[in-house]
């Protein structure tokens, strides 16, 4: 059974930055395909961004793009997204997902996800 685990989401305010960690197995960071999704009140989950399985593509929603990164960290077996210049429109909650088969930017192209963490951006 796969399991990641978000962390990081607290409360911020705009123009802040924050990063976000997404733990699960060594086996899965290392050989899964990763991604950050995110979800506001009365919203569908939207795709935020993606590392491929050997990391050797990223791909970021256009929202997003210029101010959030992924990366994988092996040895603390996360993944992390760092949220540069953060706006109100980002207050969701975010969710980590894996994927040993599929990538994309659909949630039904993940199989595994976490709980969530909650990050509330003020003006």
């Amino acid at each position: 059974q796969v399991q990641v685990v978000e962390s990081g989401g607290r409360p911020v305010q705009a123009g802040d930055s924050l990063r976000l960690s997404c733990t699960a197995s060594a086996r899965t960071v290392t050989t899964y395909a990763m991604a950050w999704f995110r979800q506001a009140p009365g919203k569908e989950r939207e795709f935020v961004a993606a590392i491929t399985w050997t990391g050797g593509s990223r791909d970021y929603a256009d929202s997003v793009k210029g101010r959030f990164t992924i990366a994988r960290e092996s040895a603390k077996n996360t993944v992390s997204l760092q949220m540069n210049d953060l706006k109100p429109e980002d207050t969701a909650v975010y969710y980590c997902a894996a994927d040993s088969v599929t990538y994309g930017t659909t949630v039904s192209d993940w199989d595994y996800w976490g709980q969530g963490t909650q990050v509330s951006v003020s003006s």
